[in-house]
C-alpha cells in the first residue's frame, strides 16, 4: 500500500512548499554568511529537504523531532517559524533561543522540535529518553532521533539502540547517510550497512532512497504507526547527498566533480516537481507562483530581522529562563 497516494492535494502541495522553504532559506542563509551578516558557523543541507519534509508529514504533529547540527530543514518542516530562526541565527532576541543557541541549538517545543544538538550522535540518547518518559506516561507520542552515517559510530548511539531495544521505547532512530563524515567517506569509516546494525539489537529497518519525498514519507509513516502499535524502536537509513559542503568553510575538495554532478540530477525537489507536473497534481504556472511566494517571504523576513538590532543584553542572557 501507499500510504502517500491517500494524502489530500493540499497535503501534497504542502510537501512541496516546505521543501522550497527549506531550500531557498538555506540559499539565503549561505548568503547572509558571506556577506558577513551571520556570524559564526552553520551547516547546511541543501539537497536533503526530502528528509525533512517527508519525516514531518509522516509524523504525527505531536510526535517530537530532536534533530542533529544539520537542522534548519527539520526545524522549519515541523512548522516552527522561519523568522524566530532567522532572528536566532542573527543573535537577536527574539530568536528561537533568544539568540543564545546560534545554527546549531534550536528549540520550538509548540512544535514538538524538542532541541537540535551539535554533539554528534547524542540526539539518539535524547530521543530515546523522551520516549521512554512519554511510554512512562502512557502517552501515544513517539520521538524521532536524527543523525548521520559519522555519528552511526558514536557509541552513544549504540547504547541508545540497545536500551531502546531493551525498555522498548517508542523510538524513530532515522540515519541520514549522505556518505561524508566531514570530508571523510562513510565507505573509510562505517564497517557495512547502517541499516543492518540494528538486527543486533533486535530492531526493524530499512534502507530507503532519502531523495525520494514520497518514500521517505511511507517509510516514515509505516515505521511510525508500526511503533506506536508495538512500542518498539525502529531504525531508518536514508541514502542522500549535500549538495554543499560540510560547514560554510569546506569547498568540497574531496569530492569529484562527477559525483557531485551525478547527485545533482537525483535532486529532491526536482524529482518532486516532476512526479507532480506529470501526475497532474500541479502545473508549472502555479509550481512557479509557491516559488516565487516563499522566496519573497524569506526576503521579507531577512528585512525585518535586519532592520531588528536588538541583541540580548548578558545580563538577561545569564538569567534566561528556557520554555522547556
Amino acid at each position: 500500500m501507499d500510504e502517500y497516494s491517500s494524502l489530500s492535494m493540499n497535503t501534497k502541495l504542502d510537501i512541496l512548499r516546505k521543501m522550497y522553504l527549506i531550500r531557498f532559506f538555506e540559499q539565503k542563509t549561505d548568503e547572509l554568511f558571506a556577506q558577513k551578516t551571520m556570524h559564526g558557523t552553520t551547516h547546511l543541507a541543501i539537497g536533503q529537504e526530502a528528509g525533512c519534509a517527508g519525516l514531518s508529514e509522516a509524523l504525527n504533529k505531536d510526535d517530537w523531532v530532536i534533530a542533529t547540527h544539520r537542522n534548519h530543514g527539520y526545524y522549519l518542516a515541523k512548522g516552527a517559524s522561519p523568522k524566530a530562526l532567522m532572528a536566532e541565527m542573527m543573535g537577536l532576541a527574539d530568536g528561537s533561543a533568544k539568540g543564545l543557541g546560534g545554527s546549531m541549538h534550536l528549540t520550538d517545543v509548540q512544535n514538538a522540535f524538542m532541541c537540535s544538538t551539535s554533539i554528534v550522535g547524542a540526539s539518539a540518547p535524547m530521543a530515546a529518553g523522551m520516549a521512554f518518559a512519554m511510554k512512562y506516561k502512557k502517552q501515544d507520542n513517539i520521538t524521532a532521533a536524527i543523525f548521520g552515517d559519522g555519528a552511526s559510530n558514536q557509541g552513544m548511539v549504540l547504547e541508545a539502540f540497545n536500551l531502546a531495544a531493551v525498555w522498548q521505547c517508542p523510538v524513530l532512530f532515522y540515519c541520514e547517510n549522505n556518505m561524508y563524515g566531514m570530508s571523510t567517506p562513510a565507505a573509510n569509516i562505517v564497517a557495512g550497512e547502517i541499516y543492518k546494525r540494528a538486527e543486533a539489537f533486535t530492531i526493524k529497518s530499512q534502507r530507503i532512497d532519502g531523495n525520494d519525498v514520497i518514500e521517505v514519507y511511507n517509510a516514515v509513516k509505516r515505521a511510525a504507526d508500526y511503533i506506536r502499535k508495538t512500542k518498539k524502536p525502529y531504525l531508518i537509513e536514508a541514502m542522500t547527498y549535500r549538495f554543499c559542503g560540510h560547514s560554510k568553510s569546506d569547498k568540497c575538495i574531496y569530492r569529484t566533480k562527477q559525483e557531485e554532478a551525478a547527485w545533482l540530477n537525483k535532486c529532491p525537489i526536482k524529482k518532486y516537481e516532476e512526479y507532480l507536473l506529470q501526475n497532474g497534481l500541479c502545473d508549472n504556472q502555479y509550481m512557479q507562483k509557491i516559488k516565487k511566494d516563499t522566496i519573497r517571504k524569506i526576503e521579507d523576513i531577512t528585512i525585518e530581522c535586519k532592520k531588528d538590532d536588538t541583541v540580548l543584553s548578558l545580563d538577561k542572557a545569564l538569567t534566561y529562563t528556557y520554555p522547556v
